[in-house]
């Protein structure tokens, strides 16, 4: 009997609800005629907004270095390294001799033997000189050279023997003077001329930073070396478009098959010009470089010329209002539907922010935590009533015994004349 009675009872109750709502549905000016169905409902979120660039790039190394060589000026001898060598700043690269070291050897020998020239005839002269000191005393009409006697600038014969001593005395001074000086221009010569055989042997280029040597010129046109770094960046291209979002010192992170790690590092150079001529019928790529951080940690090398998907971070906010891009609507400005606590959709006005990754960040508008309409299905009047579907996944059993009978009689009822 009692199974029955609560099959009579739902019956009767359900008659009784589809009655009411009929009613409702068709009654003039009815609040059910201004409900909306809200089926999908989501909340204003505290969330991290990210705006990025996908790219493809290329691992390159960093820095590419140009050894250049005077095949005018200089006699080259022989190569010191291979290509794909491994060098270090200071490894000796290639040798060669100079034409201009020899052009200066012939000028420091010819003027090494006009002092050497001029030494002999200084010690000649003071010899003379000497000699013609010697006879003053005692032989008084003695011939005299014509060079002594002219050097001298006296007149031997109404000058006394000691004003002629004095005389010659002085220059013997100056002469040894002059023979010293001349010693010493010998031997500064002699220096550089043994400098310009040591150098002359062979004269060694060295390289200015670490590196691989990547091409060597064996018909010694320049660049007769080309040397790349071994730290690696990434390479590639950004559009028209990109170019406008892009800047040096962006966050950038990469992915490669080379390497188990996200690669990390920022926009280390963008090229401000495009990278062929630029033409009407082509769109215009620019070159960009990212430079790759160091991991902490002994990695293995990245491989030149493997690919990479590279993400520029161009914008990122964190902790920020955020709600989907789908429950922005647009008119004149951009708006949201509002469910309030009093079953009502309301219209707010937001001020826009960041909106990346499907979301959008909301400066001014509804609070986090609030809950809005996402996707109406027709036109909202602003502060209509709304109403949602019955989620069965949370009805449980359990929960309708823990009700009184007093309990379910009330809730039955309010549900059948709420509205």
């Amino acid at each position: 009997m009692s199974g029955k009675w609560k099959i009579a009872a739902v019956s009767i109750a359900s008659i009784v609800l589809i009655t009411v709502n009929l009613y409702l549905i068709e009654k003039k000016e009815s609040k059910v005629e201004r409900t909306v169905f809200v089926e999908n409902w989501t909340k204003v979120k505290k969330d991290t907004i990210t705006d990025t660039i996908q790219k493809n790039g290329v691992i390159k190394p960093v820095e590419e270095y140009d050894i250049y060589f005077d095949a005018k000026k200089n006699d080259f001898k022989k190569f010191l390294v291979k290509e794909g060598d491994a060098i270090t700043a200071g490894s000796s690269l290639f040798e060669y001799t100079t034409t201009e070291l020899d052009a200066l050897k012939a000028n420091l020998e010819a003027e090494k033997t006009a002092a050497e020239g001029d030494i002999a005839g200084i010690e000649e002269y003071i010899g003379k000189l000497r000699s013609y000191q010697g006879t003053v005393t005692s032989e008084p009409e003695a011939a005299i050279d014509e060079s002594v006697e002219k050097n001298l600038n006296i007149d031997i014969t109404t000058s006394s023997s000691d004003l002629i001593k004095s005389n010659i005395e002085q220059e013997m001074y100056k002469q040894e003077l002059e023979k010293n000086r001349l010693d010493e221009k010998v031997k500064m010569l002699d220096a550089k001329l043994s400098s310009i055989e040591e150098q002359s042997s062979a004269i060694v280029t060295t390289s200015e930073a670490d590196g691989v040597v990547k091409n060597i010129n064996k018909n010694l046109n320049n660049p007769i070396i080309s040397i790349v770094s071994t730290n690696m960046a990434i390479e590639g291209y950004f559009s028209e478009e990109e170019m406008k979002k892009a800047e040096v010192g962006m966050t950038i992170k990469a992915s490669s098959s080379d390497s188990k790690k996200a690669l990390k590092g920022t926009i280390g150079r963008i090229h401000s010009y495009p990278a062929e001529e630029p033409t009407l019928k082509r769109d215009n790529r620019f070159p960009f470089q990212a430079l790759i951080e160091p991991e902490g940690e002994e990695t293995k090398p990245l491989l030149v010329g493997s690919k990479v998907n590279l993400t520029v971070i161009t914008n990122e906010k964190a902790g920020v209002p955020s709600i989907p891009i789908e429950a922005v609507q647009y008119r004149k400005q951009p708006y949201i539907y509002k469910l309030t606590n009093k079953g009502h959709v309301d219209k707010h006005y937001i001020t826009k922010g960041l909106k990346a990754e499907g979301k959008q960040e909301i400066i001014k508008g509804p609070s986090v935590g609030d809950v809005i309409l996402l996707q109406p299905n027709a036109a909202v009047k602003n502060h209509s009533y709304f109403i949602t579907p019955i989620q069965f996944e949370k009805v449980k059993a359990g929960t309708y015994k823990k009700f009184t009978s007093r309990e379910k009689v009330r809730y039955l009822l309010l549900g059948i004349l709420e509205k």
